[in-house]
């Protein structure tokens, strides 16, 4: 039975980290939730304690294919976000971007609802502007290892913004920023979760290049705050807008303060240290974002420092190692 005082929901790749915090969220928020996830790098664990709501529901679905339910909102996040995950299989990567946002924009047509794309910063490529701002069009290798995730994101935009236009659609743009917290998948390649697991096992910390690219870290609770207040924004602002924590660190002083953090926890001996390794393919060098347009739109600014997000982070990975 619906509830009543709430909306009906699907949060597709509601199993993924970004996900399994937004479904909380909107649970909490007295919502309907109907995860959708196929479990390629979703993890039923992240969604466990959620089973006993009544109001939540996961249905093990691949949205490459048509999806056939009743809802008033979308959210689709469905798609793999890490190098290691995305750079596996890359014809699917695209496809999940492409025809997911085929058939999630078909589904809310269908149904009225109004859907949000989970974009990402990776539109911006390796960016010739700094910070970046929504009006840049991105300096992005078409060609390129990263290809698969970068221009399957800015197609699914384009998708998103002609159904807009063509149809009417109610839609929502977030182009999310490196992000991080609990339930992030322990072997995504992704440089936090890397640096951590790395010291938790006494294991030397790697660094690709020289250490001095830059990226901004915003905390999960802060995203998913972005996200819902983006969906509840008026119709007429659609994005895309970008969501991400613009204080700026070195991937360098990230690994510092990482094996600092882990030494005090834990006290290993000896001491990680820090092994540097080239630089992968089109790694972008620079990454912080422009969020002027989230405060004066969404009233959105992320409230977690990194060593406090750090703390919760460390925690739930020394917990699972």
């Amino acid at each position: 039975m619906k509830n009543l005082s709430g909306k009906r929901i699907v949060v597709t790749g509601g199993a993924g980290f970004l996900g399994s915090h937004l479904c909380e969220r909107l649970l909490g928020e007295g919502h309907e939730v109907i995860c959708v996830d196929n479990f390629y790098t979703g993890r039923r664990h992240n969604v466990a304690h959620l089973a006993s709501n009544p109001y939540f529901e996961v249905l093990r679905h691949d949205i490459c294919f048509p999806l056939y339910v009743e809802c008033d909102e979308i959210y689709n996040l469905a798609c793999p976000a890490s190098p290691v995950h995305y750079q596996f299989d890359p014809v699917q990567t695209t496809k999940v971007s492409v025809h997911g946002a085929i058939n999630m924009l078909g589904l809310a047509k269908r149904v009225k609802a109004k859907i949000l794309q989970a974009s990402t910063s990776e539109v911006y490529g390796d960016p010739k502007v700094h910070p970046q701002t929504e009006d840049y069009w991105g300096n992005v290798n078409p060609i390129g290892l990263r290809s698969c995730y970068d221009e399957g994101k800015r197609c699914a935009e384009t998708l998103f913004f002609d159904y807009h236009r063509q149809h009417g659609l109610r839609i929502k743009v977030a182009r999310i920023f490196n992000t991080y917290g609990p339930r992030m998948h322990p072997n995504d390649g992704r440089v936090v979760s890397n640096f951590i697991m790395q010291a938790l096992r006494g294991e030397d910390i790697t660094v690709y290049g020289d250490g001095s690219q830059t990226r901004s870290f915003c905390y999960v609770d802060d995203l998913v705050d972005g996200l819902v207040r983006l969906m509840n924004s008026p119709d007429d602002f659609t994005g895309p807008v970008n969501l991400g924590n613009p204080v700026e660190f070195t991937i360098l002083q990230l690994a510092e303060k990482v094996i600092q953090m882990v030494a005090s926890r834990l006290t290993p001996d000896p001491l990680p240290g820090i092994v540097f390794k080239p630089l992968p393919s089109d790694d972008p060098t620079q990454r912080q974002p422009d969020i002027t347009l989230a405060g004066e739109k969404l009233g959105w600014d992320p409230g977690v420092q990194l060593s406090e997000g750090l703390v919760k982070t460390i925690e739930y990975f020394h917990n699972l190692v």
